[in-house]
């Protein structure tokens, strides 16, 4: 492991991996939260790698996340951890995906299963997710999940794990349901709290008013042919704008792709591909992708419309700016949104 990191260009922690990881290694139970970008899915896969016997084909750690999208993300992360160890079998189970195939794959036996609850419940129910050599559980984006109505499921899963096994929790924000989910999963959990807030000049921050909704079309072309970010994040709060801006991009001659929850999961991870790659500069996006996903270098988030929460336009902005690096942010608004901006300042 360490070889491979070293080949990774890993020569420091960041500070959520120093704090983690000793505890991590150490079996402790542990709640983390760090900002967006700051490296916590290495405090975890690092643990997790290290507590592998490759010896057994059996579920030895689960990681579940919100949306399929970072699972996929996550299971990569750790594939790439693993990669001088080709015996480490790592496999993403989520919705979205044939069931089948999945169902396929588990009976040849994985170390370490990476997937949203509702279909972790579902393979566990059914037995073909044996959990009984489980030694290690991480709730990864934990507030998301409570955010996205997960608590049922998860507290079903909880259930048929072994209780004595080693529970990490990371999460970006903290409300108090996280203290229940805590309650639920954890056994005297350490508490780690690294850097969660953003310095104000790592993400520069414009607002542009607009006369209407109506008008915010024109004044996206304008920007994007004023400012020509190499790569930027467009967000949408429907599926339905998110179709419209993608169409109105391409009369512009504007190369952009979409992902919302509409998308096969199969064409929402050929577009990242894509984007990823730079084959096509802007991505039109729901908040399915404002958690979690690591897009490397990003230039600039601009919000089309202003999301409900203003932790949400954290997460939103939070695409950029990641591993240290500085970003730019713009967000369009109308005047009767003047209470959601002030929230969001405050």
């Amino acid at each position: 492991i360490l070889d491979n990191l070293d080949t990774l260009g890993f020569s420091a922690m960041t500070p959520i991996q120093a704090k983690a990881l000793p505890l991590v290694l150490a079996g402790k139970d542990l709640i983390a939260q760090a900002k967006t970008g700051s490296g916590k899915t290495a405090a975890f896969a690092l643990g997790i790698l290290s507590n592998i016997n490759l010896q057994s084909l059996t579920l030895q750690s689960l990681v579940l996340c919100p949306t399929r999208e970072l699972a996929e993300q996550v299971t990569e992360d750790i594939r790439r951890l693993a990669r001088f160890n080709k015996n480490t079998k790592v496999l993403a189970v989520c919705g979205g995906s044939r069931e089948f195939q999945q169902k396929v794959s588990l009976k040849y036996g994985a170390h370490i299963v990476v997937g949203t609850p509702g279909r972790i419940l579902k393979m566990l129910q059914k037995n073909i997710l044996p959990p009984d050599d489980l030694k290690l559980l991480v709730l990864d984006e934990a507030d998301r999940m409570l955010e996205m109505g997960f608590s049922a499921e998860m507290e079903a899963i909880a259930s048929y794990l072994p209780r004595s096994r080693q529970t990490l929790l990371f999460s970006a924000t903290f409300p108090p349901e996280i203290e229940t989910l805590s309650a639920n999963f954890q056994q005297l959990p350490e508490k780690i709290v690294i850097d969660t807030k953003h310095l104000k000049e790592t993400i520069r921050q414009f607002f542009i008013k607009v006369e209407s909704h109506r008008q915010k079309m024109q004044a996206l072309k304008d920007l994007l042919q004023f400012v020509t970010p190499r790569s930027a994040v467009v967000f949408c709060k429907t599926k339905v704008i998110c179709n419209e801006v993608l169409s109105s991009l391409s009369e512009f001659g504007i190369t952009a792709l979409a992902i919302h929850g509409d998308l096969e999961q199969r064409d929402r991870i050929l577009a990242l591909t894509k984007f990823s790659n730079g084959s096509c500069t802007i991505l039109v996006s729901t908040d399915v992708a404002a958690r979690g996903l690591d897009i490397k270098d990003l230039a600039a988030v601009i919000n089309f419309d202003l999301p409900l929460d203003a932790d949400v336009y954290t997460h939103r902005i939070g695409r950029t700016a990641r591993a240290g690096k500085s970003g730019v942010a713009y967000s369009f608004y109308v005047t009767q949104e003047v209470d959601k901006l002030q929230e969001i300042e405050s």
